[in-house]
């Protein structure tokens, strides 16, 4: 506990799902957190997440809107969170999406949507904070990759996936370029999670008990397992990790076999 207390925190994404979790365990170990949303339906949500962490666990928080894909919103929401918590010392880059459409019938709104989200906003918030972090020398940036930046997953998401590992190779590459200034980079993985964005997908009984027997924990992982891991990556206890992608899919990633491909239907899956 308290392991990174009054340490400022911005999850994008952070209203829901895995970054909620997240939001929980850095506010847990002491955090002060910074919840990024978009979408208005996200607010409410996000405001709920903020009045729970700050009774709590008694630290700040405060709800940042912005389309993280788009320069001039995040430099108004880290303006604001400067202001406000501090200059950022986490960054959580959580926030992406997953539209499920097959290569051939991809529309270039949807190629060019998913990479503004899963990697241009990575660019866009690590330039802006590190400004702050190598002045003081100090600074951890967590990316919220997947099972996808290694393997393909499906081949009705190419867009996804290609983006996801572009996220995880940018991660290396950030890794090195910021490393001297005593910045962490460091991505985490997940396989599949039972999150509310994957709630209509995961309610086809067969293609659940398929998600399931396709990984060698024979189980789905959770919110909490990925949040535990960006705490992790964020503590002291990993300062000497940088560049590197901590799975936490179950062991799904070593295995040889894949299961055949059970995504027919067009999901869209966004946070």
């Amino acid at each position: 506990m308290n392991r990174l207390e009054k340490r400022v925190a911005l999850v994008t994404g952070g209203s829901r799902g895995i970054g909620a979790a997240i939001v929980n365990r850095l506010a847990e170990e002491g955090a002060y957190v910074a919840i990024n949303y978009t979408s208005p339906s996200s607010l409410g949500k996000a405001e709920k997440l903020k009045s729970y962490i700050e009774e709590t666990y008694q630290v700040q928080a405060m709800v940042v809107k912005a389309n993280v894909g788009i320069k001039q919103e995040v430099d108004a929401m880290i303006d604001d969170i400067e202001k406000t918590l501090g200059s950022i010392d986490i960054l959580v880059n959580n926030a992406g999406i997953a539209p499920f459409e097959p290569f051939m019938s991809l529309s270039e709104e949807n190629w060019d949507r998913t990479y503004e989200t899963n990697v241009k906003s990575i660019f866009l918030t690590t330039q802006r904070a590190a400004k702050k972090m190598i002045e003081k020398r100090y600074g951890k940036i967590i990316n919220i990759t997947s099972t996808a930046s290694v393997l393909v997953t499906s081949p009705v998401i190419p867009h996804y996936i290609s983006s996801k590992a572009a996220a995880s190779h940018l991660t290396k590459a950030l890794a090195i370029e910021l490393g001297k200034y005593n910045i962490n980079v460091n991505a985490v993985g997940p396989s599949t999670v039972a999150t509310d964005m994957c709630h209509d997908y995961l309610q086809d009984e067969a293609i659940l008990e398929k998600e399931i027997q396709a990984n060698p924990m024979k189980r789905l992982g959770t919110e909490k397992q990925v949040a535990d891991a960006v705490v992790f990556l964020a503590s002291d206890e990993a300062m000497q990790v940088n560049g590197h992608l901590l799975m936490v899919d179950g062991g799904l990633t070593v295995k040889a076999a894949q299961p055949e491909d059970h995504m027919s239907a067009e999901w869209e899956l966004s946070i």
